[in-house]
């Protein structure tokens, strides 16, 4: 029986996989066109997987030699290019042993050659040598910096005329960016290789895309077929809705269902199961959300993240285009525009880390707030919320580092700290919306037994230095977001962060409005 893999390349003997072809379409052409090119995405995204994959396939059909390397045991050269050829060689020779029959592995020693030319008198050789066309996949090239990533280059591109016969016949690189962002990583001065892009035999940079709604259907297929147990539409949806289709995700949604949860194989898989999972993988951290929000801090991507959740704009800086550019070769924000979180699950672990401080400060016991029927009392939350604003809120927005994000994040983890174990947050956040949208989701039993959910819907604004008050535009806001919720009435928060405004303690208030539609809202300010 094979399973859903979390850690490290597929092996398709033993895990659910997406046939390499399917993922990276285009490729064998290019390969069979003895094309040089580059394949790039954010980690954890099967890469690996589908290199190693397409390098097995390409070599049993015994029409190429090809061969799968990573480069990233050479990182730890730096600019010492000659040990990072050395490490290369090695890797290659290596692999080989494992990958190839004999006859196409390379010769038993590698030619003398000068410094910096190693690689090339080597690749040359075994070329010469093996009675196939040659194929390279250079997996994590981006893991090489300054000489040693230029020495590799510029290798490559002088042997590429000699191909086939005495050079590889196709070269693929495969990391983190495109080829024209490696120039950044050998120095950051495009005229030392002579050129304006340090790879300019290329013929085309493919992207692997994420997982399609096919896709997830077809992996969730296999498990199916083999063990019986079905994910029923519904759950597969919400499964391409929280991951957005990013193949660790929804690996991971599926492992904890069947593994971690254990739901029974004769017992559907359900929208339940897959929101349960999605709690679980969040509370735990899992390493690749840990790797990911470890990052949240540095400052060019506290540039971008801090106006999407405080709703504001992006700055025009000087590197607006960079932090952009990285955060998408991280995965953490979409690839398109407009700029926004990749998916739902990143949206919540980057807010649960950035106000986990905080929640661990609330000492509200969350049962508290149950009435006998198994409903939420709401009316009691927030003004336990407006009293715990007036005694720590300053505080503890003033020293959180997205400060300007800092109160929402405060009145989120105020309401994690209720919720958690029992109910949801949805939160919907982006750059330029000028608001936050939170929906409160709440399980209780109904009188005949039935689970029903109690819905309360949060909008959440800022009204900032010599900007006017923001209440008239929120409660009209407000309407479209209830009109989407069907619901009749909600909750618009309004923090006041100008400098001159009155004592936390007076303008913290809770009241009623009525919106354009003609809804009984409650107004909280802060």
């Amino acid at each position: 029986m094979r399973f859903f893999n979390t850690a490290g390349p597929c092996l398709p003997d033993y895990h659910y996989m997406i046939p390499p072809e399917e993922r990276l379409g285009g490729a064998r052409r290019l390969i069979e066109q003895f094309g040089y090119f580059v394949v790039h995405a954010p980690r954890q995204t099967g890469k690996t997987t589908t290199l190693m994959a397409m390098a097995r396939t390409l070599t049993r059909e015994g029409k190429l030699a090809c061969l799968y390397l990573s480069c990233e045991e050479a990182e730890v050269a730096g600019d010492d290019f000659p040990r990072a050829e050395k490490i290369l060689l090695d890797t290659i020779r290596l692999n080989s042993e494992t990958g190839l029959s004999g006859d196409l592995r390379p010769p038993e020693r590698w030619p003398v050659a000068e410094e910096g030319k190693a690689l090339g008198a080597g690749l040359s050789a075994w070329a010469r040598r093996c009675r196939l066309p040659l194929v390279l996949f250079f997996d994590e090239i981006d893991a090489l910096r300054g000489n040693s990533l230029i020495s590799v280059l510029r290798q490559l591109r002088s042997g590429y005329p000699s191909r086939p016969g005495a050079f590889p016949a196709s070269v693929v690189l495969c990391g983190l960016r495109d080829v024209r962002d490696y120039k950044a990583a050998s120095g950051g001065n495009p005229s030392r290789l002579g050129t304006s892009s340090p790879f300019n035999i290329k013929v085309k940079s493919l992207k692997l895309g994420y997982f399609g709604r096919g896709h997830v259907a077809d992996l969730f297929g296999q498990h199916t077929r083999e063990t019986g147990r079905i994910f029923d539409t519904v759950a597969l949806d919400r499964v391409m809705e929280l991951s957005g289709g990013q193949p660790w995700l929804v690996n991971a949604l599926a492992k904890e269902v069947v593994e971690e949860m254990a739901v029974p194989a004769s017992e559907p898989v359900t929208v339940h199961h897959i929101e349960e999972a999605k709690e679980r993988l969040i509370l735990a951290r899992a390493t690749h959300l840990d790797s990911l929000v470890a990052r949240l801090h540095e400052d060019r991507v506290r540039r971008v993240v801090e106006p999407l959740v405080s709703g504001g704009l992006l700055t025009t800086a000087d590197t607006y285009d960079d932090d952009i550019s990285y955060l998408r070769d991280l995965g953490l924000v979409a690839a398109d525009n407009p700029v926004r979180m990749a998916n739902p699950i990143y949206r919540e672990v980057t807010v649960r880390v950035l106000s986990g401080g905080v929640e661990g400060q609330v000492t509200t016991d969350p049962r508290t707030f149950v009435l006998p029927d198994g409903r939420l009392d709401f009316p009691m939350l927030l003004m336990e919320f407006a009293a715990f604003w007036k005694e720590h809120g300053e505080i503890l927005a003033t020293g959180m580092t997205y400060h300007e994000a800092a109160p929402q994040l405060v009145l989120m983890a105020f309401l994690q700290r209720v919720v958690n174990g029992g109910g949801y947050i949805d939160r919907e956040y982006g750059v330029g919306r000028g608001r936050i949208d939170l929906l409160l989701r709440w399980p209780y039993n109904g009188s005949d037994g039935k689970r029903l959910w109690q819905r309360e819907a949060l909008e959440l604004k800022v009204r900032a230095e010599g900007k006017p008050d923001p209440l008239n535009q929120g409660l009209a806001q407000l309407d479209g977001y209830l009109d989407g919720l069907g619901l009749d009435t909600g909750v618009l928060v309004i923090f006041d962060r100008r400098n001159k405004s009155p004592s936390v303690a007076r303008r913290t208030r809770i009241g009623s409005a009525t919106t354009p539609a003609g809804r009984k809202v409650t107004v909280l300010r802060a």
